[in-house]
């Protein structure tokens, strides 16, 4: 099982951070010891003091393909979720600034807390899809798949070029604007519409 995610893919979001708007998705890896289910606690590390949630929608690959064309895509995922891309901030930045990769700072463990799923069947448009997230109840993330620069089947299209995706690989689809900091003691929960799909703490 591998997870994949997609960077800049909300145009606000990508103001915010002063990005570059990019031309194709923007994909990055995180290893299966990301992962973090069932409400467990995520523990701050002792290595970044600047750890940074991104809420966002997470497709489960349904079953095994690559080279997928757009118009399939919806072939290739049966249920949608929400997660957390934790982000070290100040160790990306370093990284980036002495042009390194920054998988330390995306990949390490816990930083893919992941909530319920949905059938597909359930929405009645995925390009009309809210969802949000909230901190000690304040509302903090707010977004909907129709403000995606990229939506679910070209980004399962164009990644499928690069990685043969398999049943239960995970594809975080990106995070809107609002992202920032947490710390000891956070309450986080995260909606998609107004169904409750994600809770824990942050100890």
């Amino acid at each position: 099982m591998k997870i994949i995610c997609i960077g800049r893919n909300y145009a606000a979001h990508i103001e915010e951070l002063k990005n570059e708007k990019p031309g194709k998705p923007v994909v990055f890896l995180k290893p299966d010891t990301a992962l973090l289910k069932g409400g467990a606690p995520f523990f701050y590390p002792d290595f970044s003091e600047n750890i940074h949630h991104e809420v966002e929608l997470v497709l489960k690959v349904s079953k095994e393909g690559k080279y997928i064309q757009p118009q399939f895509a919806h072939r290739y995922f049966e249920e949608i979720g929400l997660g957390i891309d934790f982000t070290a901030r100040d160790l990306q930045d370093q990284c980036k600034a002495k042009g390194l990769p920054w998988e330390i700072a995306k990949a390490f463990n816990g930083s893919a807390p992941i909530g319920d799923f949905k059938s597909v069947s359930a929405f009645s448009d995925l390009k009309d899809i809210d969802f949000h997230l909230e901190i000690n109840g304040e509302l903090k993330q707010k977004g909907n798949t129709s403000l995606m620069l990229f939506d679910f089947a070209t980004i399962i299209a164009y990644v499928s070029q690069f990685f043969t995706l398999k049943k239960g690989d995970l594809i975080y689809t990106g995070t809107p604007a609002g992202v920032g900091p947490v710390k000891i003691g956070d309450h986080l929960v995260g909606y998609i519409g107004n169904e409750k799909m994600l809770d824990f703490e942050v100890k």
